[in-house]
């Protein structure tokens, strides 16, 4: 009897003492300020913290998550051209407003060394950022870091020099800017898709290059983009457009995708190179406003629909 009791005080002691050290450690995490607090109590953040109100977001980087921000100094701000600070304060651009500042963000807490050791990651506002470390220090799509690992109870704060910019262009813009895809767009408007691609979505693009689509021969896409074929050819486009945002990193650890049309799309490493079924992807991750391009060197053909047997 004597030796239960013993035993059972013993484990009410280590319970109590497993509590305080979970309420020390809460405390602990809770006497840290929200990412909001730490900018508004910092003078160098004071523009972004007014944009911050102006965009309604104090309440999101106040609230539960584990949160990054890459934080502009006013100095940033003020380097923007004459006028864009009062233009986006407006209520007409809010929504611009905060496409920019919530590209800023990212929905998962990244530490300095994590973010030298990326090549980059995607944002809350959806787009994808860049990483990049040289002798001349880090860099978020440009700007530089200057301070790192500002710790907040709902995340991290990294400091740095320039606005960095989401890209306003959609797909079709993109395509069109990179001059690269001349029979792709002839293509997509041929099918009736070029309105799809350039105002809905998000939509994952594996993008055939015009030499890639010059593999197939003249006589192939003259025949493709007669009026006749236009089911044909849109079938075809769709296999290359996967509906949201698949950026590598996705793409690859899922192995596949499916496509528009219902096909599948294999994803893989063959040979150190990227595939997607039989074609190499040259290039990825280039962001639009509605979804990204990954850019492929041969035009994928989907296999023909099976009859139905009833």
């Amino acid at each position: 009897m004597i030796s239960t009791t013993i035993l059972t005080i013993a484990m009410s002691v280590g319970q109590c003492e497993a509590s305080q050290a979970m309420a020390v450690k809460a405390m602990a995490i809770n006497s840290k300020p929200t990412i909001a607090q730490a900018a508004s109590s910092s003078d160098q953040f004071s523009t972004l913290v007014t944009a911050l109100k102006a965009a309604d977001l104090v309440d999101t980087l106040n609230g539960e998550g584990n949160f990054t921000v890459f934080a502009p100094t006013n100095d940033a701000f003020a380097a923007l051209p004459d006028g864009t600070i009062p233009s986006l304060l407006l209520e007409k651009n809010k929504g611009q407003l905060t496409e920019i500042l919530t590209y800023h963000v990212l929905p998962t807490r990244l530490d300095a060394k994590h973010v030298v050791t990326s090549n980059g990651s995607k944002s809350i506002n959806g787009q994808w950022i860049d990483f990049k470390s040289n002798d001349d220090g880090v860099f978020i799509d440009g700007a530089k870091v200057l301070m790192t690992d500002i710790e907040c109870s709902n995340g991290t704060i990294h400091v740095i020099d320039a606005v960095i910019l989401p890209t306003t262009k959609n797909i079709i813009s993109t395509a069109k800017e990179a001059k690269a895809f001349s029979t792709l767009l002839a293509a997509a408007e041929a099918a009736g898709l070029a309105d799809e691609l350039g105002t809905n979505g998000p939509y994952t693009v594996f993008a055939p290059t015009d030499e890639a689509f010059a593999q197939l021969g003249s006589d192939t896409i003259n025949e493709l983009l007669k009026p006749e074929n236009k089911s044909k050819l849109a079938r075809i486009l769709g296999h290359h457009v996967v509906s949201g945002r698949v950026y590598s990193p996705d793409a690859l650890a899922s192995g596949e995708a499916m496509t528009l049309v219902g096909t599948p799309l294999k994803i893989a490493v063959v040979d150190d190179k990227a595939r997607v079924e039989n074609a190499n992807i040259l290039l990825t991750d280039i962001d639009a406003s509605n979804g990204v391009i990954h850019v492929i060197d041969s035009v994928m053909i989907p296999a023909e629909k099976q009859a139905r047997v009833d």
